[in-house]
């Protein structure tokens, strides 16, 4: 299966990955797109894609001690160029919530919307 911009995904930071993919596709219909597991996997159901992140991940270690916590969870948005949206949004006057973070499924950034709510960037490897 093909990621497409049909899907929406929605990043999940857990503790253990198999036992989230697990409880996800074991409960709630969801069926498993790829696993990097303990690091990362994303199931999906339907139109949402969710990505579960580990603690290994690099999505759980972009969030900053200072968001870290419960509400850590946020959408996560796929751009082409993370370099050209970062250029584009500082220049709008936007400050960021993290640093840029690499990790084995690509790279990506976090913004915190006005009233708080973090908005990850992501560019595919």
């Amino acid at each position: 299966m093909t990621i497409t911009d049909d899907y929406v995904s929605v990043r999940y930071i857990v503790d253990d990955v198999q036992a989230a993919v697990d409880f996800y596709t074991g409960h709630l219909g969801f069926e498993v797109n790829t696993s990097f597991a303990p690091a990362f996997a994303d199931v999906l159901r339907g139109r949402l894609r969710l990505l579960l992140s580990g603690p290994v991940s690099s999505g759980a270690r972009a969030t900053p001690a200072a968001v870290a916590g419960p509400g850590r969870n946020r959408i996560h948005l796929i751009v082409k160029d993370l370099e050209a949206e970062i250029d584009r949004l500082r220049g709008a006057g936007l400050a960021f919530s993290s640093e840029l973070v690499s990790g084995p499924g690509g790279r990506q950034i976090l913004l915190a919307d006005p009233a708080g709510n973090l908005v990850e960037l992501f560019e595919p490897a």
